[in-house]
This record gives structure tokens, C-alpha cells and sequence, in this order.
């Protein structure tokens, strides 16, 4: 199991700033000749500290105009109730995130939609048709001053 010692720390920090720069780059960065760099990278990759990489979309440039957090209650505590939430929330692509959590609801998503029509769409056609589905409330999202999602 990889030790994550502060050399690996800012190296994970930087590949989640840019997980696309050089090894020449990021050695620089860390301060790690490359092959001592390479050597950890890999290290992380095959202890699954490093999960893999992606890119970040623009959500404008990508048609999305409408972001939302919603938190959804189920109306039965069951684990087949929740199985099918999640099965249903896994085949629609507006959904994001989905976090099972606790407190008075069980779940909460982050929806992505083109606009607002498409948004109460998705809320009356897909979301609130779902048999599990007790409660829904909806949080606009007005602006992201921080957003460290990679």
C-alpha cells in the first residue's frame, strides 16, 4: 500500500490541477527528478490512490445552462427500495452525482440540465414518477465561486 507521504501529497494536488501535465512538468513542480516522479505516479495508479484521469467540461460550451442540487426522501427504508432508486437514478444522464446520506432524506443528486424546461422535465417525468420517491426539493445552483470537482 502506497505511504502517502507530503511528496505524494503534492504530487495528487498537482495531478488534480492538471492531470495532464508532463512528467518533466510535474517533477518540476514537486520537486522529484522524473523517474522518481514516474515511479510514484505509477505507485499511486496501482494502489488505486489514483483512480484515473478525466476531463473537465465546460458546462456553457456543453449545452448545460441549468445546475441543480436535489435532495430526494424515499417513502419506504428498504434496501430493494433503495437498490431501484439507484438503478433508476444510473440510467439518467442528467443526474451527475448521486450521494446516499444521512439526516431527514436519503439522497442527494446533482442534476445538470440544458435549461429549466428540461429541467422540470426531468423533475415530473423521470424523477417524480419513480414509485420510491417520497419527497423532492430542488436547489438552484446560482454560481460556483469554488468548484475543486476533477
Amino acid at each position: 500500500m502506497t505511504k502517502i507521504d507530503a511528496i505524494n501529497h503534492r504530487i495528487l494536488r498537482e495531478l488534480v490541477r492538471d492531470g495532464r501535465q508532463s512528467n518533466l512538468a510535474l517533477a518540476e513542480r514537486v520537486g522529484l527528478s522524473p523517474s522518481a516522479c514516474l515511479r510514484r505516479v505509477q505507485e499511486l495508479e496501482r494502489d488505486g490512490v489514483i483512480a484515473g484521469y478525466r476531463a473537465i467540461l465546460d458546462p456553457e460550451k456543453t449545452g448545460i445552462g441549468f445546475v441543480a442540487y436535489v435532495t430526494v426522501g424515499l417513502n419506504t427504508h428498504t434496501k430493494a427500495a433503495q437498490e431501484a432508486f439507484e438503478r433508476a437514478v444510473s440510467r439518467a444522464g442528467e443526474v451527475r452525482e448521486c450521494h446516499n446520506i444521512t439526516g431527514t432524506v436519503e439522497y442527494l443528486l446533482r442534476v445538470e440540465t440544458e435549461d429549466l424546461a428540461a429541467y422540470k422535465h426531468w423533475h415530473t417525468e423521470v424523477l417524480g414518477v419513480l414509485p420510491q420517491v417520497q419527497s423532492i426539493t430542488t436547489f438552484v445552483v446560482m454560481g460556483s465561486p469554488k468548484d475543486d470537482r476533477a
